[in-house]
């Protein structure tokens, strides 16, 4: 997705000219870089920003809850997947920890969808970068917006670039490396041998999950390689089993 050059911001005296400027750059985000076809413009949406009835944040959120993102970003794609590019598209910057991506799944199995992507446009984070009339940005390349190194690191590996809508990409690009606090190998010597022994696991623990059996249980515990883990979280999230923590085991 393309970065853009500098923030962009409504004002009051805004000319038609830059309104649509906003308007398409705001798509161009939140949507991830997409062809956005006439007839799936949310034109009612756009019209009420226009006349200042809603500001540039609650286009945003209109714009995350509708069906096409939810389409692209939710019903088509991994978990994990949802979640790391909700933090791209609405928070312009990679996760930083596995706490941050855990504590979205949760939400989202727990509390739905609507919650999840408020969770983002309604944080103290988003006030303070963007607040109610500047179109979001990717900001991860800023060093300086990254409470660790790693998240500088990672934002280069979901930004892929002007040429790409992010949606032609449906399983994670970061799962390992943030389960893992690491950032992207870039020697083809380093890279995980799938099947070797050497991959590394993890521990999934859920409540409320009747995968796999019939009686019912508090708690369910999960050991998963890294390349099954997406798959696993799909499972679970079909059982309506609750994500508690998501931990590496040696």
């Amino acid at each position: 997705m393309a970065t853009l050059l500098a923030a962009l911001e409504l004002q009051p005296n805004s000319s038609a000219e830059e309104l649509e400027t906003i308007i398409r750059n705001v798509y161009k985000q939140v949507l991830g870089n997409p062809h956005v076809m006439e007839s799936e413009r949310l034109l009612s949406a756009e019209s009420r920003l226009c006349d200042r009835s809603i500001s540039v944040r609650e286009f945003v959120r209109i714009i995350a809850k509708s069906d096409f993102y939810r389409d692209r970003y939710f019903t088509s794609c991994a978990p994990y997947r949802f979640v790391e590019l909700n933090f791209l598209h609405l928070l312009g910057r990679a996760p930083q920890d596995q706490r941050e991506v855990s504590e979205h799944i949760v939400r989202t199995v727990a509390e739905g969808y609507d919650a999840e992507i408020d969770s983002f446009i309604d944080s103290d984070e988003y006030q303070a970068a963007f607040g109610e009339n500047v179109v979001p940005y990717n900001r991860g390349k800023d060093s300086a917006n990254n409470a660790y190194q790693v998240g500088y690191n990672r934002i280069f590996s979901l930004d892929r670039g002007a040429a790409q809508s992010d949606s032609a990409v449906q399983s994670s690009q970061l799962v390992y490396e943030v389960a893992t606090n690491s950032s992207k190998a870039i020697k083809p010597s380093s890279a995980t041998v799938i099947g070797s022994g050497t991959e590394k696991r993890f521990k999934i623990l859920v409540s409320g999950s009747k995968f796999d059996t019939r009686r019912r249980v508090s708690s369910t515990e999960y050991i998963v390689s890294k390349s099954n883990m997406t798959a696993q979280i799909q499972r679970i999230n079909r059982t309506s089993g609750k994500i508690i923590s998501i931990t590496e085991i040696a």
